[in-house]
């Protein structure tokens, strides 16, 4: 079972940036494709942004041209730039597998991200 840790959120003023990492034990990391999730409290959770194993890369309107999905896999570990964040960016973050079939590993503690004054 792969397991996942999520770092690197913390509060950041409107405009502000952070930069995200997912670190995930096991050696199938490479082979599958990842995504970023929020949820916000309230509501459901989104996925914001995905990168197959081939590094193709598709963002969530709300998060198009600010935020960038990268990820390493020598260190089997996908990270999330976020620029210009606004106040409707505040969730907590996951990563996780990204498949059609909504199939998920066990989910880890997720990393919050407020964007407040």
């Amino acid at each position: 079972q792969v397991q996942l840790a999520e770092s690197g959120g913390g509060l950041v003023q409107p405009g502000g940036s952070l930069r995200l990492s997912c670190a995930a034990s096991g050696s199938i990391f490479s082979s599958n494709d990842m995504g970023w999730y929020r949820q916000a409290p309230g509501k459901q959770r989104e996925l914001v942004a995905t990168i197959s194993s081939r590094s193709n890369i598709v963002y969530a309107d709300s998060v198009r041209g600010r935020f960038t999905i990268s990820r390493d896999n020598a260190k089997n570990t996908v990270y999330l730039q976020m620029n210009s964040l606004k106040p409707e960016d505040t969730a907590v973050y996951y990563c996780n597998r990204n498949n059609p079939y909504n199939v998920f590993w066990s989910w880890g503690q997720g990393t919050q991200v407020t964007v407040s004054l």
